[in-house]
């Protein structure tokens, strides 16, 4: 199936502008948010806060945010967080633009962003299943990949570009104005209604049910506990050993081309991913998942720069195969009342081992030094990949094929 074919879908084709839009936003604001307090405040001190105060409630918040999905339409859900995430972005542009940053100001608006992105991602998960069939949801999910991918490409350099000519507030405004152009168009889908089930319990009888259903799916769990450990060694020794290490090998400058091509092997991944078809895709999602592992081995072997990039381009390529062979399987296995608050304990067991792998990452390269702990990384994360292979119904779980006349029955899985 073509990829225009999927777009002339007019719900799916609103959902995709929309997370267009709100995708480029969101990679741009991560730079234009650094430099604005940097430059407001001169102090590192203060962006360690305000990036604290919004990554603090979105795990916080993320077990609420899937039983809320669940529990209401999720085209409201998504709705009301891009307006509100327009709203708070908006107020942090205003203190910037008029001069008046503060501190505790900022640290509280980021702290509603995040608390807002809690109830977002869930809701994102579990809304693509309602609007295309299962047959096609590896295509819409690469589709959505494509994008993510590309504006991790585009965003940052664009937000770059804005903060040196028009300064960092009006490059947040900007980001604040995705927000509501987003909205605008996830206001068009076609989803109403709420669980019926949900609405007869709370919504704290909601996260616990949803526990329950995690608990449940043995592939689920599995996956999910690899991918805590993959972020609890992967993480935070890439974010913070990979420039150190690359800088004293090669230069800063090879450090941004490993980041680039990087990008660049993960959106020509997502493209592909739309074509390709394989029966059993969550086997392949992790065994693809392993090359994730070459760039933290090849800088812990003292590689040239060559090689550095080139398996930062390959670690690009199995990254999104894993994460669409992940979201795809979800969608297609997971019963829709509960998708949400699957996803919600999936994403929170995966984020949650990130700041402990920032936190440690130090400590332990003075201990062992940095070159070690890396190649110790790179083999415990591709080790981290293969492990949930171990369980069968890993192995064995099918995956719907897609219906070259893109009217496949939903009851049609691939065995």
């Amino acid at each position: 199936m073509h990829p225009s074919l999927l777009l002339r879908q007019a719900p799916f084709r609103s959902f995709f502008a929309g997370r267009l839009v709100s995708l480029l936003g969101s990679s741009m604001a991560p730079v234009a948010l650094a430099f604005a307090v940097l430059d407001a405040s001169s102090s590192g001190q203060d962006l360690g806060v305000v990036l604290a105060a919004h990554m603090l409630p979105l795990l916080a918040f993320l077990l609420v945010g899937g039983a809320v999905a669940d529990r209401f339409p999720r085209r409201t859900v998504l709705v009301t967080a891009h307006l509100g995430a327009a709203f708070t972005q908006g107020a942090v542009a205003a203190l910037l633009l008029t001069g008046h940053y503060s501190l505790p100001l900022v640290a509280t608006i980021e702290f509603l962003n995040g608390a807002l992105a809690a109830f977002t991602t869930p809701a994102l998960r579990g809304v693509v299943p309602q609007l295309v069939a299962k047959s096609l949801l590896q295509q819409a999910n690469s589709l959505l990949g494509s994008a993510r991918n590309a504006s991790k490409i585009l965003g940052p350099s664009l937000s770059g570009v804005l903060v040196v000519a028009v300064g960092s507030g009006p490059a947040i405004a900007f980001d604040a104005l995705t927000y509501l152009v987003a909205a605008g168009f996830l206001a068009r889908l076609p989803l109403t209604g709420a669980s019926e089930a949900s609405q007869r319990s709370t919504v704290s009888a909601d996260i616990r049910d949803g526990w329950s259903a995690f608990r449940a799916i043995r592939w689920v769990w599995v996956g999910t506990l690899s991918f805590c450990l993959l972020n609890l060694v992967q993480t935070g020794t890439w974010q913070i050993l990979g420039p150190q290490l690359t800088r004293q090998l090669s230069g800063e400058t090879t450090w941004g081309f490993v980041l680039s091509v990087r990008g660049v092997g993960m959106l020509a991944s997502s493209v592909l991913m739309y074509r390709l078809t394989v029966r059993h895709l969550l086997r392949f999602g992790q065994l693809a998942g392993v090359l994730g592992a070459l760039p933290l081995i090849a800088l812990g072997a003292r590689v040239h720069a060559p090689w550095l990039i080139t398996a930062a381009f390959v670690a690009g390529l199995g990254s999104s195969v894993t994460a669409v062979a992940w979201d795809t399987s979800l969608q297609e296995h997971v019963p829709a009342h509960v998708l949400s608050r699957v996803s919600s304990y999936d994403d929170l067991l995966s984020y949650v081992a990130i700041p402990v792998g920032q936190l440690s990452v130090g400590p332990l390269a003075e201990a062992f030094g940095p070159f070690r702990v890396t190649a110790v990384a790179g083999v415990v994360s591709a080790a981290a990949t293969l492990i949930p292979l171990a369980s069968r119904a890993v192995r064995r779980l099918p995956h719907a094929r897609p219906d070259s006349s893109a009217r496949a029955a939903d009851s049609c899985p691939a065995t």
